[in-house]
């Protein structure tokens, strides 16, 4: 029979993610730019984890001192409002001990790069990314 004709979904080898690369994790995604936040909660989402969604530091610390399991925070490092990712991710630290987290930026001069090298035991992910990016980063950072 001939093949029916659409689109079909992208073969998982091309989003960076196969079979078991994924798990039941919940990550938090705090970026301030709504598209570009809608786009990562749909990628993550699509990756087969939970997502949680904040676009701020408060809406952020709100959901981390609330009883939603998370298990790795993804935040923008440059934030408006008062506190930056670097500042946030450590607010939260002190709140759920063990947290992963994973920055992401678009500057590369900024609260984790210093001198060009990043802080140590920082991940981060430069903006712009690919989606096979984004997923093997992600599988990292909760492998840490």
């Amino acid at each position: 029979m001939p093949q029916a004709a659409g689109v079909a979904d992208a073969p998982a080898t091309e989003t960076g993610i196969s079979g078991g690369e994924h798990g039941d994790e919940s990550i938090l995604i705090v970026e301030d730019d709504a598209l570009v936040r809608e786009y990562v909660v749909a990628q993550i989402s699509r990756f087969g984890y939970h997502t949680l969604a904040a676009s701020n530091a408060a809406e952020g610390l709100a959901i981390i001192d609330g009883d939603e399991r998370v298990d790795l925070l993804f935040t923008d490092v440059i934030m408006p409002g008062g506190m930056n990712g670097r500042q946030f991710a450590t607010e939260a630290l002190k709140r759920r001990p063990g947290l992963k987290v994973l920055y992401t930026s678009g500057y590369t001069e900024d609260a984790i790069v210093h001198h060009g090298r990043l802080d140590a035991g920082v991940l981060l992910l430069p903006k712009p990314y690919l989606s096979s990016d984004l997923a093997w980063m992600i599988r990292t950072a909760l492998a840490s």
